[in-house]
């Protein structure tokens, strides 16, 4: 007689089970997506603006220092405001000496209001409305004030109330751009520099973005409702790209399972935390694929198939990959959320 042998599910039954809840559970539901807490969650919030109280210089030091920084500016009078090229942003304001100057979503410039206090404005001074003078490509008439809770002057410009970054420590630094999704360089008219960049052409890339739309010069087509798509890469394959054309990459020092971001503090600012999207606004990806973290600063970060994902900003024109395959960990993230292969970097 044969012996029958009985198979049992429950291991794997199980396994599954605390797969899916590692990467969807704990959390409520941010733009559409699964939202978990990382290992390592719980500090201070004061690091959701880009730098805790007791270090704004991003040094160890507790206070900006250098050469041509500026350091101890940060504070200081605007003076004369000018217009700096900087490659990884664009065109940007700066003031007298040379600090780039930022605007805060969570602001309004209709009325002029300023929403970043206590610590958020260690972390991002405000910009006192004294002496500011506009110069060449800057229209004088869009300088203005507000009066702040602490009843000072800050400088506004198109209505946006402006700050500077402690973590800008030298002039022509815009380390501050996209920090939390909601903070950006300043263009001459108010408006986000990172945006009026996105017409740039690209060269050498092999992107053509299958986003439908109209085709620009760059070789790629637009679709500027989208902010998640797919895009061909001659190299690479299908990878997803973000609203700005830009690539989105994974870190194999993060995890899924459990859901973990340890790309803090300097990695954050080269390899930016990609902002959550929503769901309806993706093309080309299984909505399911789609979710978010609360990074260990409390802000919440975009999770492609529970990876988070970043921006990189070598990435200085739409539908460059120059980020595949960094150091050996970092990668272009498919539709599916897998790995670009590495081979083809």
């Amino acid at each position: 007689m044969k012996k029958m042998r009985r198979v049992t599910t429950t291991g794997s039954v199980a396994a599954v089970l605390m797969l899916t809840a590692a990467c969807g559970g704990g959390g409520g539901e941010a733009r559409g997506g699964n939202s978990v807490q990382p290992v390592g969650a719980g500090q201070s919030l004061a690091d959701a603006y880009g730098s805790g109280p007791g270090d704004l210089s991003g040094t160890g030091a507790g206070s900006a220092s250098g050469g041509d920084e500026a350091g101890g500016a940060k504070g200081g009078p605007a003076g004369q405001l000018a217009v700096r090229e900087i490659a990884s942003v664009g065109g940007v304001v700066t003031d007298g000496a040379g600090l780039t100057l930022y605007r805060f979503e969570k602001d309004t410039p209709e009325p002029p209001k300023s929403n970043c206090d206590g610590d958020c404005a260690k972390a991002w001074p405000p910009v006192p409305a004294g002496d500011a003078t506009a110069s060449a490509g800057i229209e004088a008439g869009l300088l203005g004030s507000v009066t702040r809770s602490d009843g000072t002057k800050q400088l506004t410009l198109a209505g946006w109330p402006v700050y500077r970054y402690a973590k800008d420590t030298r002039a022509g630094e815009a380390n501050g751009e996209g920090v939390g999704g909601t903070w950006h360089a300043l263009a001459p008219d108010g408006k986000k520099a990172v945006d009026k960049k996105k017409g740039g052409g690209q060269a050498g890339t092999g992107m053509g973005m299958g986003m439908g739309g109209g085709s620009d010069s760059g070789g790629y087509s637009k679709n500027p409702d989208k902010e998640l798509s797919v895009a061909s890469n001659e190299k690479l394959g299908k990878i997803l790209v973000d609203g700005q054309w830009r690539t989105l990459y994974r870190f194999d020092k993060d995890s899924a399972w459990p859901m973990k971001v340890t790309c803090v503090g300097a990695c954050a600012e080269t390899w930016k935390p990609a902002a959550p999207v929503d769901k309806s606004k993706a093309s080309g990806i299984r909505p399911e694929l789609i979710g978010t973290v609360k990074r260990p600063d409390g802000s919440e970060q975009l999770t492609i198939d529970c990876w988070p994902v970043y921006t990189f900003t070598g990435d200085t024109q739409p539908g460059q990959t120059s980020g595949h395959n960094k150091q050996g960990l970092w990668f272009a993230v498919t539709e599916t959320g897998k790995k670009a292969p590495v081979s083809a970097g």
